[in-house]
């Protein structure tokens, strides 16, 4: 009995797919055959037809919804949502900021290997702190310390020098006789002594 009933079941199912596909395939022919009438007809025409406004004229605040019935042919309608992204400023004038902005699953625009720095939790604080730390930086730059000179430049130039002759070499005699310059000109000055001579010691009169 459960077999039957299934079947039965399965049955009515498939019956009632079929009748909504052929209504919907009737209703698409349908709509199709209004298009194509109404295609033959100008925009004026039909705007003073279905009571609506020129979609050119809508301004922000206007009621966009009417253009959006099934009786309003899709090319009134497209210009109606076009009006009405030109007149909302956060719709015309995108700042790239937008979480979908761009289509992402595109493969011709997605970049191999692309990484985020965005952090579960963090956001994007490790891309705020190199931005600090860059800032702060250019603010405060670090001293530069003296170059050393290098030993081994140092000690070339004097092997050079020496192998031409530039530093000759000092005698040990020389090195005394300047050393006793040095003394003499530090030897104390013997002191002078005052001298008076008399005309009785000179052997003058008494």
């Amino acid at each position: 009995m459960s077999r039957g009933s299934d079947f039965w079941s399965r049955r009515k199912a498939q019956v009632e797919a079929e009748a909504d596909a052929e209504a919907t395939a009737a209703e698409a022919a349908e709509l199709a055959l209004h298009e194509a009438k109404l295609a033959e007809r100008s925009d004026e025409d039909l705007l003073e037809e279905l009571g609506l406004p020129d979609p050119d004229s809508l301004q922000p605040g206007d009621d966009f919804k009417a253009f959006m019935a099934k009786a309003v042919p899709d090319r009134l309608r497209r210009r109606a949502l076009r009006r009405l992204w030109l007149s909302n400023p956060a719709l015309a004038n995108l700042d790239g900021l937008l979480d979908y902005g761009e289509d992402f699953t595109d493969s011709a625009k997605v970049i191999e290997n692309m990484q985020t720095a965005y952090q579960v939790g963090k956001g994007m604080k490790a891309h705020v702190d190199e931005m600090i730390r860059q800032v702060e930086l250019e603010a405060n730059p670090p001293e530069e310390a003296d170059p050393l000179p290098e030993q081994d430049e140092t000690d070339e130039a004097l092997t050079l020098a020496d192998e031409a002759g530039q530093v000759p070499a000092l005698d040990i005699a020389e090195v005394d006789e300047v050393e006793d310059e040095n003394e003499d000109l530090y030897t104390t000055a013997p002191r002078r002594r005052m001298h008076f001579e008399f005309e009785d010691q000179a052997g003058g009169p008494a």
